[in-house]
Protein backbone atom coordinates (compact mmCIF):
# COMPACT_ATOMS: atom_id res chain seq x y z
CA UNK A 1 0.00 0.00 0.00
CA UNK A 2 2.87 2.38 0.77
CA UNK A 3 4.11 1.85 -2.78
CA UNK A 4 0.70 2.87 -4.08
CA UNK A 5 0.78 6.08 -2.08
CA UNK A 6 4.17 6.92 -3.58
CA UNK A 7 2.69 6.63 -7.11
CA UNK A 8 0.21 9.45 -6.50
CA UNK A 9 1.34 12.41 -8.67
CA UNK A 10 2.49 15.51 -6.87
CA UNK A 11 0.34 18.64 -6.91
CA UNK A 12 2.92 20.80 -8.72
CA UNK A 13 3.32 18.19 -11.45
CA UNK A 14 -0.44 18.00 -12.00
CA UNK A 15 -0.68 21.82 -12.03
CA UNK A 16 1.87 21.89 -14.88
CA UNK A 17 -0.16 19.62 -17.16
CA UNK A 18 -1.62 21.13 -20.39
CA UNK A 19 -5.22 20.25 -19.39
CA UNK A 20 -5.04 22.79 -16.56
CA UNK A 21 -2.94 25.41 -18.32
CA UNK A 22 -5.78 26.49 -20.54
CA UNK A 23 -8.31 27.04 -17.77
CA UNK A 24 -9.30 30.67 -17.20
CA UNK A 25 -9.87 30.29 -13.46
CA UNK A 26 -7.54 31.40 -10.68
CA UNK A 27 -4.51 29.23 -9.77
CA UNK A 28 -5.81 29.05 -6.19
CA UNK A 29 -9.14 27.56 -7.31
CA UNK A 30 -7.43 25.05 -9.60
CA UNK A 31 -4.96 24.06 -6.90
CA UNK A 32 -7.79 23.41 -4.42
CA UNK A 33 -9.46 21.17 -6.99
CA UNK A 34 -6.20 19.25 -7.53
CA UNK A 35 -5.77 18.75 -3.78
CA UNK A 36 -9.35 17.47 -3.53
CA UNK A 37 -8.86 15.00 -6.38
CA UNK A 38 -5.59 13.71 -4.90
CA UNK A 39 -7.19 13.40 -1.45
CA UNK A 40 -9.91 11.27 -3.04
CA UNK A 41 -7.29 9.03 -4.66
CA UNK A 42 -5.51 8.67 -1.31
CA UNK A 43 -8.80 7.80 0.40
CA UNK A 44 -9.56 5.23 -2.31
CA UNK A 45 -6.20 3.53 -1.74
CA UNK A 46 -6.83 3.48 2.00
CA UNK A 47 -10.27 1.90 1.51
CA UNK A 48 -9.03 -0.61 -1.05
CA UNK A 49 -11.16 0.76 -3.91
CA UNK A 50 -8.18 2.13 -5.87
CA UNK A 51 -5.59 -0.42 -6.96
CA UNK A 52 -3.49 1.89 -9.12
CA UNK A 53 -3.06 5.65 -8.94
CA UNK A 54 -3.76 7.54 -12.18
CA UNK A 55 -0.87 9.50 -13.67
CA UNK A 56 -0.57 13.30 -13.62
CA UNK A 57 -2.12 13.74 -17.08
CA UNK A 58 -5.20 11.71 -16.13
CA UNK A 59 -5.59 13.55 -12.82
CA UNK A 60 -5.31 16.93 -14.56
CA UNK A 61 -7.96 15.94 -17.12
CA UNK A 62 -10.30 14.80 -14.35
CA UNK A 63 -9.73 18.04 -12.44
CA UNK A 64 -10.37 20.13 -15.56
CA UNK A 65 -13.67 18.32 -16.14
CA UNK A 66 -14.63 18.85 -12.48
CA UNK A 67 -13.88 22.57 -12.61
CA UNK A 68 -15.71 23.14 -15.89
CA UNK A 69 -18.71 21.15 -14.67
CA UNK A 70 -18.98 23.21 -11.49
CA UNK A 71 -18.00 26.66 -12.69
CA UNK A 72 -19.94 26.62 -15.95
CA UNK A 73 -23.11 25.09 -14.54
CA UNK A 74 -26.23 27.18 -14.02
CA UNK A 75 -29.86 27.46 -14.96
CA UNK A 76 -30.79 25.92 -18.31
CA UNK A 77 -33.62 27.40 -20.36
CA UNK A 78 -36.57 25.06 -20.82
CA UNK A 79 -39.48 25.04 -23.25
CA UNK A 80 -42.41 23.89 -21.15
CA UNK A 81 -44.58 21.72 -23.39
CA UNK A 82 -46.05 19.74 -20.50
CA UNK A 83 -49.29 21.71 -20.23
CA UNK A 84 -48.63 22.63 -16.59
CA UNK A 85 -48.88 26.42 -16.39
CA UNK A 86 -47.34 27.00 -12.96
CA UNK A 87 -44.68 24.29 -13.14
CA UNK A 88 -43.00 24.51 -9.72
CA UNK A 89 -39.87 22.57 -10.70
CA UNK A 90 -39.34 24.80 -13.73
CA UNK A 91 -39.51 28.12 -11.91
CA UNK A 92 -43.26 28.64 -11.52
CA UNK A 93 -44.59 31.81 -13.15
CA UNK A 94 -42.81 33.28 -16.20
CA UNK A 95 -42.75 37.06 -15.87
CA UNK A 96 -44.08 39.59 -18.34
CA UNK A 97 -41.50 41.56 -20.32
CA UNK A 98 -42.26 44.77 -18.42
CA UNK A 99 -41.56 43.04 -15.09
CA UNK A 100 -38.29 41.62 -16.45
CA UNK A 101 -37.23 45.11 -17.54
CA UNK A 102 -38.10 46.51 -14.10
CA UNK A 103 -35.90 43.84 -12.47
CA UNK A 104 -33.02 44.65 -14.79
CA UNK A 105 -33.34 48.37 -14.06
CA UNK A 106 -33.37 47.71 -10.30
CA UNK A 107 -30.30 45.47 -10.60
CA UNK A 108 -28.36 47.83 -12.85
CA UNK A 109 -27.74 50.62 -10.37
CA UNK A 110 -28.64 52.27 -7.09
CA UNK A 111 -32.21 53.05 -6.00
CA UNK A 112 -34.14 54.47 -3.08
CA UNK A 113 -34.84 50.94 -1.77
CA UNK A 114 -34.42 51.96 1.87
CA UNK A 115 -33.78 55.67 1.51
CA UNK A 116 -36.39 58.41 1.91
CA UNK A 117 -35.42 60.94 -0.79
CA UNK A 118 -37.75 63.61 0.57
CA UNK A 119 -36.55 63.40 4.18
CA UNK A 120 -32.95 62.52 3.35
CA UNK A 121 -32.84 59.61 5.79
CA UNK A 122 -33.35 55.86 6.06
CA UNK A 123 -36.67 54.55 4.74
CA UNK A 124 -38.38 51.18 4.45
CA UNK A 125 -38.37 48.89 1.43
CA UNK A 126 -41.96 48.00 2.26
CA UNK A 127 -42.95 51.57 1.32
CA UNK A 128 -42.39 50.62 -2.33
CA UNK A 129 -44.71 47.61 -2.29
CA UNK A 130 -46.92 47.67 0.82
CA UNK A 131 -49.28 50.54 -0.19
CA UNK A 132 -49.54 49.18 -3.74
CA UNK A 133 -50.40 45.69 -2.52
CA UNK A 134 -52.94 47.08 -0.07
CA UNK A 135 -54.62 49.15 -2.79
CA UNK A 136 -54.57 46.38 -5.39
CA UNK A 137 -56.52 43.95 -3.22
CA UNK A 138 -58.57 46.38 -1.12
CA UNK A 139 -57.04 45.10 2.09
CA UNK A 140 -56.82 47.08 5.33
CA UNK A 141 -53.07 46.45 5.33
CA UNK A 142 -50.43 44.37 3.59
CA UNK A 143 -46.89 43.07 3.97
CA UNK A 144 -44.70 41.26 1.43
CA UNK A 145 -41.96 38.76 2.32
CA UNK A 146 -39.70 36.30 0.51
CA UNK A 147 -42.26 33.54 -0.22
CA UNK A 148 -45.46 32.07 1.21
CA UNK A 149 -43.59 29.65 3.47
CA UNK A 150 -41.93 32.72 5.01
CA UNK A 151 -45.33 34.38 5.32
CA UNK A 152 -46.75 31.38 7.18
CA UNK A 153 -43.79 31.34 9.58
CA UNK A 154 -43.97 35.10 10.21
CA UNK A 155 -47.74 35.06 10.80
CA UNK A 156 -47.61 32.16 13.25
CA UNK A 157 -44.60 33.61 15.08
CA UNK A 158 -46.20 37.06 15.36
CA UNK A 159 -49.74 36.06 16.29
CA UNK A 160 -49.53 32.70 18.02
CA UNK A 161 -46.12 32.08 19.60
CA UNK A 162 -46.80 30.20 22.85
CA UNK A 163 -50.48 29.98 21.92
CA UNK A 164 -52.61 27.14 20.57
CA UNK A 165 -53.45 27.15 16.86
CA UNK A 166 -56.54 25.14 15.92
CA UNK A 167 -56.24 23.35 12.57
CA UNK A 168 -58.07 20.49 10.86
CA UNK A 169 -56.20 17.18 10.52
CA UNK A 170 -57.24 17.16 6.88
CA UNK A 171 -55.23 20.33 6.30
CA UNK A 172 -51.87 19.37 7.82
CA UNK A 173 -50.30 19.52 4.40
CA UNK A 174 -46.88 18.70 3.05
CA UNK A 175 -45.95 20.36 -0.23
CA UNK A 176 -42.80 20.31 -2.37
CA UNK A 177 -39.46 20.36 -0.61
CA UNK A 178 -40.89 18.58 2.47
CA UNK A 179 -42.58 21.76 3.68
CA UNK A 180 -44.91 20.51 6.44
CA UNK A 181 -47.37 22.66 8.31
CA UNK A 182 -46.82 20.90 11.71
CA UNK A 183 -43.06 21.49 11.55
CA UNK A 184 -43.48 25.15 10.64
CA UNK A 185 -45.83 25.59 13.59
CA UNK A 186 -43.24 24.09 15.92
CA UNK A 187 -40.53 26.37 14.53
CA UNK A 188 -42.76 29.42 14.99
CA UNK A 189 -43.34 28.66 18.67
CA UNK A 190 -47.05 28.03 18.13
CA UNK A 191 -48.74 25.02 19.71
CA UNK A 192 -50.64 22.97 17.15
CA UNK A 193 -54.07 21.68 18.18
CA UNK A 194 -55.41 19.20 15.64
CA UNK A 195 -59.15 18.71 15.32
CA UNK A 196 -61.44 16.40 13.38
CA UNK A 197 -60.42 13.45 11.24
CA UNK A 198 -58.49 13.33 7.99
CA UNK A 199 -61.65 13.16 5.89
CA UNK A 200 -64.15 14.93 8.14
CA UNK A 201 -63.92 18.03 10.29
CA UNK A 202 -67.01 19.74 11.70
CA UNK A 203 -67.57 23.14 13.25
CA UNK A 204 -68.15 21.45 16.60
CA UNK A 205 -64.60 20.05 16.43
CA UNK A 206 -63.23 23.59 16.37
CA UNK A 207 -65.63 24.73 19.09
CA UNK A 208 -64.63 21.87 21.40
CA UNK A 209 -60.92 22.69 20.95
CA UNK A 210 -61.20 26.29 22.14
CA UNK A 211 -59.38 27.07 25.39
CA UNK A 212 -58.06 30.07 27.30
CA UNK A 213 -54.79 29.60 25.39
CA UNK A 214 -56.29 29.63 21.88
CA UNK A 215 -54.38 32.18 19.82
CA UNK A 216 -55.40 31.50 16.23
CA UNK A 217 -57.70 29.47 14.02
CA UNK A 218 -56.14 28.49 10.71
CA UNK A 219 -57.68 27.30 7.45
CA UNK A 220 -55.20 25.80 4.95
CA UNK A 221 -55.66 25.24 1.23
CA UNK A 222 -54.88 21.64 0.33
CA UNK A 223 -52.15 22.19 -2.21
CA UNK A 224 -51.54 19.34 -4.67
CA UNK A 225 -54.27 17.02 -3.38
CA UNK A 226 -57.98 16.83 -2.65
CA UNK A 227 -60.16 14.85 -0.24
CA UNK A 228 -63.29 13.55 -1.97
CA UNK A 229 -66.06 11.05 -1.25
CA UNK A 230 -67.07 10.59 2.39
CA UNK A 231 -65.73 13.94 3.53
CA UNK A 232 -66.71 17.19 5.21
CA UNK A 233 -64.98 20.46 5.99
CA UNK A 234 -65.90 23.77 7.57
CA UNK A 235 -66.31 26.77 5.27
CA UNK A 236 -64.18 29.88 5.78
CA UNK A 237 -67.25 32.01 6.58
CA UNK A 238 -68.27 29.62 9.38
CA UNK A 239 -64.79 29.75 10.89
CA UNK A 240 -64.86 33.53 10.61
CA UNK A 241 -68.05 33.70 12.68
CA UNK A 242 -66.54 31.39 15.31
CA UNK A 243 -63.29 33.38 15.45
CA UNK A 244 -65.20 36.64 15.93
CA UNK A 245 -67.31 35.05 18.63
CA UNK A 246 -64.31 33.98 20.72
CA UNK A 247 -62.14 37.00 19.85
CA UNK A 248 -59.21 35.34 18.06
CA UNK A 249 -57.98 35.93 14.50
CA UNK A 250 -58.79 33.62 11.59
CA UNK A 251 -55.81 33.04 9.31
CA UNK A 252 -56.32 31.61 5.83
CA UNK A 253 -53.25 30.13 4.12
CA UNK A 254 -54.54 29.96 0.57
CA UNK A 255 -51.18 28.94 -0.91
CA UNK A 256 -51.81 29.89 -4.52
CA UNK A 257 -53.23 33.39 -4.85
CA UNK A 258 -56.07 33.18 -7.36
CA UNK A 259 -56.95 36.84 -8.03
CA UNK A 260 -60.42 36.29 -9.49
CA UNK A 261 -63.00 33.58 -10.23
CA UNK A 262 -61.64 31.11 -12.79
CA UNK A 263 -64.99 29.37 -13.41
CA UNK A 264 -65.50 31.14 -16.78
CA UNK A 265 -62.22 29.54 -17.90
CA UNK A 266 -63.12 25.98 -16.91
CA UNK A 267 -61.75 25.98 -13.34
CA UNK A 268 -64.67 26.37 -10.91
CA UNK A 269 -64.70 26.32 -7.12
CA UNK A 270 -61.22 27.66 -6.37
CA UNK A 271 -60.55 29.97 -3.43
CA UNK A 272 -60.03 33.56 -4.59
CA UNK A 273 -58.23 36.42 -2.88
CA UNK A 274 -61.38 38.60 -2.64
CA UNK A 275 -63.44 35.65 -1.37
CA UNK A 276 -60.94 34.77 1.36
CA UNK A 277 -60.31 38.39 2.31
CA UNK A 278 -64.02 38.88 2.97
CA UNK A 279 -63.86 36.55 5.98
CA UNK A 280 -60.20 36.19 7.03
CA UNK A 281 -58.47 38.45 9.55
CA UNK A 282 -55.16 37.50 7.92
CA UNK A 283 -54.53 35.89 4.54
CA UNK A 284 -51.36 34.81 2.74
CA UNK A 285 -50.47 33.45 -0.69
CA UNK A 286 -47.64 33.09 -3.19
CA UNK A 287 -46.76 35.81 -5.65
CA UNK A 288 -45.31 33.45 -8.27
CA UNK A 289 -48.23 31.10 -8.81
CA UNK A 290 -51.58 32.11 -10.33
CA UNK A 291 -50.89 35.78 -9.60
CA UNK A 292 -48.13 35.53 -12.20
CA UNK A 293 -45.45 37.56 -10.42
CA UNK A 294 -42.03 36.86 -8.88
CA UNK A 295 -41.30 34.73 -5.83
CA UNK A 296 -42.97 36.49 -2.91
CA UNK A 297 -45.20 35.82 0.07
CA UNK A 298 -48.09 38.29 0.18
CA UNK A 299 -49.84 38.94 3.49
CA UNK A 300 -53.15 40.80 3.66
CA UNK A 301 -55.26 41.57 6.71
CA UNK A 302 -56.21 43.79 9.57
CA UNK A 303 -53.77 46.64 10.25
CA UNK A 304 -53.14 45.83 13.90
CA UNK A 305 -52.21 42.23 13.05
CA UNK A 306 -50.07 43.05 10.01
CA UNK A 307 -48.20 45.72 11.97
CA UNK A 308 -47.22 43.12 14.57
CA UNK A 309 -45.65 41.09 11.76
CA UNK A 310 -43.85 44.14 10.36
CA UNK A 311 -42.27 44.77 13.79
CA UNK A 312 -41.29 41.13 14.37
CA UNK A 313 -37.45 40.76 14.18
CA UNK A 314 -38.05 37.67 12.04
CA UNK A 315 -39.42 39.97 9.34
CA UNK A 316 -35.91 41.17 8.46
CA UNK A 317 -34.70 37.61 7.86
CA UNK A 318 -37.66 36.94 5.58
CA UNK A 319 -37.80 40.27 3.75
CA UNK A 320 -38.39 40.62 0.03
CA UNK A 321 -35.46 41.72 -2.16
CA UNK A 322 -35.34 44.72 -4.49
CA UNK A 323 -35.66 42.69 -7.71
CA UNK A 324 -38.87 41.04 -6.51
CA UNK A 325 -40.23 44.41 -5.35
CA UNK A 326 -39.65 45.86 -8.82
CA UNK A 327 -41.24 42.99 -10.74
CA UNK A 328 -44.11 42.43 -8.30
CA UNK A 329 -44.95 46.11 -8.51
CA UNK A 330 -45.35 45.85 -12.28
CA UNK A 331 -47.46 42.69 -11.97
CA UNK A 332 -49.81 44.27 -9.42
CA UNK A 333 -50.26 47.41 -11.54
CA UNK A 334 -51.18 45.31 -14.59
CA UNK A 335 -53.61 43.33 -12.45
CA UNK A 336 -55.20 46.52 -11.09
CA UNK A 337 -55.62 47.85 -14.64
CA UNK A 338 -57.32 44.65 -15.76
CA UNK A 339 -54.52 43.95 -18.25
CA UNK A 340 -54.54 40.23 -17.49
CA UNK A 341 -53.45 39.24 -20.99
CA UNK A 342 -50.06 40.87 -20.35
CA UNK A 343 -49.37 38.59 -17.36
CA UNK A 344 -48.23 35.26 -18.93
CA UNK A 345 -49.84 32.92 -16.36
CA UNK A 346 -53.20 34.69 -16.48
CA UNK A 347 -53.03 34.91 -20.27
CA UNK A 348 -52.52 31.13 -20.52
CA UNK A 349 -55.40 30.45 -18.15
CA UNK A 350 -57.82 32.86 -19.81
CA UNK A 351 -56.94 32.56 -23.50
CA UNK A 352 -59.24 31.04 -26.09
CA UNK A 353 -58.72 27.35 -26.77
CA UNK A 354 -58.79 28.24 -30.48
CA UNK A 355 -55.57 30.23 -30.01
CA UNK A 356 -53.92 27.16 -28.47
CA UNK A 357 -55.13 25.01 -31.38
CA UNK A 358 -53.63 27.48 -33.84
CA UNK A 359 -50.24 27.15 -32.13
CA UNK A 360 -50.51 23.35 -32.25
CA UNK A 361 -51.24 23.45 -35.99
CA UNK A 362 -48.27 25.73 -36.58
CA UNK A 363 -45.94 23.39 -34.65
CA UNK A 364 -47.16 20.39 -36.64
CA UNK A 365 -46.39 22.18 -39.91
CA UNK A 366 -42.83 22.87 -38.75
CA UNK A 367 -42.11 19.27 -37.69
CA UNK A 368 -40.45 17.69 -40.73
CA UNK A 369 -38.43 14.76 -39.37
CA UNK A 370 -41.23 12.57 -38.02
CA UNK A 371 -44.97 12.09 -38.24
CA UNK A 372 -47.09 14.23 -35.93
CA UNK A 373 -50.75 14.97 -35.42
CA UNK A 374 -52.74 17.71 -33.69
CA UNK A 375 -54.88 16.38 -30.83
CA UNK A 376 -57.13 17.78 -28.07
CA UNK A 377 -55.51 17.63 -24.62
CA UNK A 378 -56.17 18.71 -21.03
CA UNK A 379 -53.92 21.27 -19.33
CA UNK A 380 -53.65 22.08 -15.61
CA UNK A 381 -52.86 25.19 -13.60
CA UNK A 382 -50.20 23.51 -11.41
CA UNK A 383 -48.42 24.98 -8.41
CA UNK A 384 -50.91 23.37 -6.03
CA UNK A 385 -53.87 25.18 -7.58
CA UNK A 386 -56.99 23.25 -8.62
CA UNK A 387 -55.32 19.85 -8.00
CA UNK A 388 -58.28 17.83 -9.35
CA UNK A 389 -59.24 20.10 -12.24
CA UNK A 390 -58.04 20.37 -15.83
CA UNK A 391 -59.25 22.42 -18.76
CA UNK A 392 -59.30 22.06 -22.57
CA UNK A 393 -56.13 22.51 -24.57
CA UNK A 394 -54.52 21.35 -27.80
CA UNK A 395 -51.21 19.72 -28.49
CA UNK A 396 -49.09 17.80 -30.97
CA UNK A 397 -48.70 14.04 -30.61
CA UNK A 398 -45.73 11.99 -31.83
CA UNK A 399 -46.13 8.23 -31.44
CA UNK A 400 -42.90 6.26 -31.07
CA UNK A 401 -41.70 3.01 -29.54
CA UNK A 402 -39.00 4.91 -27.61
CA UNK A 403 -40.96 7.82 -26.10
CA UNK A 404 -38.91 7.89 -22.90
CA UNK A 405 -35.63 7.78 -24.85
CA UNK A 406 -36.63 10.63 -27.14
CA UNK A 407 -37.87 12.61 -24.14
CA UNK A 408 -34.48 12.14 -22.48
CA UNK A 409 -32.80 13.44 -25.66
CA UNK A 410 -35.13 16.44 -25.77
CA UNK A 411 -34.15 17.31 -22.21
CA UNK A 412 -30.50 17.50 -23.33
CA UNK A 413 -31.09 20.01 -26.12
CA UNK A 414 -30.55 23.75 -25.76
CA UNK A 415 -33.04 25.01 -24.83
CA UNK A 416 -34.21 21.83 -23.16
CA UNK A 417 -37.71 20.55 -23.90
CA UNK A 418 -40.06 18.97 -21.36
CA UNK A 419 -43.30 17.43 -22.58
CA UNK A 420 -45.66 14.64 -21.47
CA UNK A 421 -45.54 10.92 -22.20
CA UNK A 422 -48.92 9.21 -22.59
CA UNK A 423 -48.96 5.54 -23.58
CA UNK A 424 -46.21 5.41 -26.23
CA UNK A 425 -46.59 8.99 -27.37
CA UNK A 426 -44.88 12.31 -26.77
CA UNK A 427 -47.48 15.01 -26.15
CA UNK A 428 -46.41 18.62 -26.71
CA UNK A 429 -49.18 20.61 -25.00
CA UNK A 430 -49.27 24.05 -26.56
CA UNK A 431 -51.12 25.70 -23.67
CA UNK A 432 -47.74 26.47 -22.11
CA UNK A 433 -45.76 27.20 -25.29
CA UNK A 434 -45.69 30.85 -26.27
CA UNK A 435 -45.97 31.66 -29.95
CA UNK A 436 -42.41 33.04 -29.86
CA UNK A 437 -41.04 29.59 -28.89
CA UNK A 438 -42.79 27.47 -31.55
CA UNK A 439 -39.90 27.63 -34.02
CA UNK A 440 -37.38 26.74 -31.28
CA UNK A 441 -39.54 23.81 -30.19
CA UNK A 442 -39.88 22.51 -33.75
CA UNK A 443 -36.12 22.80 -34.29
CA UNK A 444 -35.40 20.79 -31.16
CA UNK A 445 -37.89 18.07 -32.15
CA UNK A 446 -36.44 17.86 -35.67
CA UNK A 447 -32.93 17.74 -34.21
CA UNK A 448 -33.76 14.78 -31.95
CA UNK A 449 -35.67 12.85 -34.61
CA UNK A 450 -33.19 13.46 -37.44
Amino acid sequence: MNKLYRTIPKVDVVMGEPALKGLVYSPELIKRAVHLRIDNIRAGISQGTVSQSPDAATVSQDVARDIISIMESGLTGVINAAGVIVYTNMGRAPLCEEAVQAMAEAARGYSDLEYDLEQGRRGSRQNHIRPLTRACFGSEDALVVNNNAAAVLLILSSLASGKEVIVSRGELVEIGGSFRMPEVMTMSGAIMKEVGATNKTKLSDYENAISDNTGLIIKVHRSNFSIVGFSEEVEIRELSALAQKIGVPLYVDMGSGVPFDLAPYGIPGEWTIPGCLEYADVLSFSGDKVLGGPQAGIILGRSALVERMAKNPLHRALRIDKLAIASLGITLRLLAKGRHSEIPVLRMICESVDDVKARARRLKRLITRTKAQVIPTRAVVGGGSAPTKSFPSWGVCITTKSASGFHASLRKTNPAVVCRIEDDSLIFDMKTVDVSRIRDLADRINEVFS
